[in-house]
């Protein structure tokens, strides 16, 4: 098998060994870094990946998108001009359709000269150890003499709560039960359109350890204001160091939430286990880090 698979800069015979190739995808594919067990089609120079269409380095991509112009020859000229300016070429107008009130939709193919290296990518992720429910109480009973608090909640105008109570609520989501069945956690889901100061004056009665807020609502990027509100205020009011605080949403991941200054992040398809590992190992090495 190693005969047959051509090595990257950064994948090794060692690697090889450790995870082998995937005998589904067979032996053209070899390891690459991602998530564990992550593969990629061999012969890809992983210095300077570019987009794939219908063939290997094509630079092949797809734009969709909206212009506040009438709908005719000219709005498709104008979206073809649009993608030069972004400095990709020959694009094509596939798809185009009136809107109504004088917008008009395209769809554009395009050829993107632009190239990556993906060996130089970092991507900081969640950490944690995924537990299944048993393990999570398990190591809870050994490090707490009580139950972890654990605050949730929809801020601002969001009025969106199925991430919050798909995570939360008992019946969970996917099969997975939510925090509200874990006997290590008191819940407490707050619900929609929670402004930021009810939040952490809610946390400080319930002595909250945890918070855990969802956004839905992403217009103007109004979950990123709001989020760093949120941490601002919990800074102002001394409640940030005593509290783990974790955002989720479709627009979320744990990258923009260490930038608003969370602890963790979780987007789509997440669910209830991923969030009760990250809290029980997150609470008890603080637990650890104080003694």
């Amino acid at each position: 098998m190693k005969g047959e698979v051509t090595l990257r800069p950064h994948v090794t015979e060692a690697d090889i060994e450790a995870h082998g190739v995937d005998p589904q995808l067979g032996p053209g594919f070899v390891p690459v870094k991602g998530e564990p067990g992550a593969q990629g089609p061999r012969g890809v120079d992983l210095t300077a990946v570019r987009a794939y269409g219908d063939t290997l380095d094509d630079g092949q991509v797809m734009l969709s998108f909206s212009l506040p112009v009438p709908f005719g020859d000219e709005a498709k000229e104008a979206g073809r001009q649009l993608c030069r300016q972004m400095g990709l070429e020959q694009p094509a107008v596939y798809h185009a359709h009136d809107l109504g009130e004088g917008f008009t939709y395209l769809v554009v193919y395009a050829r993107s000269p632009y190239a990556v290296d993906f060996t130089k990518i970092s991507v900081p992720k969640v950490t944690s150890h995924r537990l299944d429910k048993h393990a999570v109480e398990h190591l809870a009973a050994e490090h707490f003499t009580r139950k972890l608090r654990v605050l949730g909640a929809c801020t601002g105008d969001d009025a969106h709560t199925v991430g919050i109570d798909a995570i939360l609520n008992v019946k969970g989501y996917s099969g997975e039960k939510g925090l509200e069945a874990y006997k290590c956690f008191e819940v407490r889901n707050m619900g929609a359109q929670v402004p930021n100061e009810v939040l952490l004056r809610e946390a400080r009665e319930f002595q909250a350890d945890a918070i855990l807020v969802s956004q839905v609502v992403t217009q103007k990027d109004c979950h990123r204001t709001n989020l760093a509100a949120l941490i601002d205020l919990a800074e102002a009011e001394n409640l940030r160091s005593g509290i783990v605080f974790v955002a989720g949403g479709p627009r979320l991941s744990h990258t923009i939430a260490l930038e608003l200054g969370f602890d963790a992040g979780f987007g789509p398809g997440t669910l209830p286990p991923d969030v009760a590992s990250f809290l029980i190992q997150a609470l008890v090495a603080r637990q650890t880090a104080a003694q």
